[in-house]
Formats: structure tokens, sequence, C-alpha cells
């Protein structure tokens, strides 16, 4: 919070550049690899805590341009969004937004970058406007940043540990 918002500063005076962030795990394969798992989104499942039943639409695939659907759960809640691929360069970046590129909300986006003999995978979320649907205040907004960063360095994890525990293939 800056010095001149408060946790209740209503949502006509936030800046929705103020909410982002970008967490980094080692994981033991090489960016090729990583870039392979991640883009595939119908395993995003396995290592998000709360992504499930992700699909590319029918005849798409990990490139630019590409949309996909996915449920998520929080707090009991279910609901579906439609993503867009913006970013799709094997080994080395992926990144989509969800409601697609030109009218999106929020920017997922992974980074893949060789070191030693795994890859430090970097994944960012950057909301890019604000919507009522996301809360009203700040206070609800920067709820949400944590809870995704939670989430994030989760799904880090669960990625790092599957990698570790899946035959290479």
């Amino acid at each position: 919070m800056s010095a001149t918002t408060s946790e209740h500063d209503l949502f006509e005076v936030l800046d929705a550049s103020d909410f982002t962030f970008t967490r980094r795990a080692w994981v033991d394969a090489a960016p090729a690899r990583v870039y392979d798992l991640v883009s595939d989104v119908s395993a995003i499942g396995r290592w998000s805590p709360d992504a499930s039943d992700v699909t590319f639409d029918l005849g798409a695939g990990p490139r630019v341009g590409a949309w996909f659907s996915g449920r998520n759960h929080k707090d009991g809640r279910r609901w579906t969004t439609r993503s867009q691929v913006v970013r799709a360069d094997p080994g080395a970046a992926f990144a989509f937004v969800v409601g697609g590129a030109e009218d999106g909300i929020v920017h997922w986006s992974w980074a893949f970058h060789p070191r030693g003999r795994g890859t430090v995978v970097e994944q960012s979320w950057q909301l890019l406007r604000l919507d009522r649907v996301l809360g009203t205040t700040r206070g609800d907004l920067d709820t949400l940043r944590d809870y995704m960063t939670d989430s994030v360095e989760s799904t880090l994890l669960s990625l790092a540990r599957w990698i570790a525990e899946a035959p290479a293939g």
C-alpha cells in the first residue's frame, strides 16, 4: 500500500498495475521439457490447486491466438474462464490472458531459464484491468493478489515435485 492509498480505497481510485507478482522455482528438467508440460494446458490440474478441466478449443494448441477454457474454484465457488495464448516460445516462454488479448483481465506468464542441469521456472501474475468481480476495494484486491501468490507458490512446488517423480518423456 502506498502512502496515498488505504485498504478501504474504492475501486475507482485504484490502479491495476499495483496488483502483480512473480515467483520462481528450480526444477530438475530442461527448459524445453518444462515448456512442453506448462504449455499443455490440459495438465494444469496436475499442479495447480485452483484449476481443473482445462482444454484447448477443438483444433487449437499452444500457439499465439489459441483459446482454451478451464474450471476454477476458490472458497467453495466454481467458475469457468476463457483464456487466449499471447506468447508461445518453445523452451523459453508461455503466456495467456484470461478474457482474451483484447480485453483481458489477468495476464499469466511463464518463463524458463536454464540453470545447471535444470530450469528456473518463473511464473508471473498481473492484473490488467479492474473488474468488480475481483473486488471493490484495495483490501479485496490485496487479498486476491496474496491468494494468487500462495497459489502460484503451491503450483511451482507441485510442478517441481511432479517433474522429480515423473519419468522423463
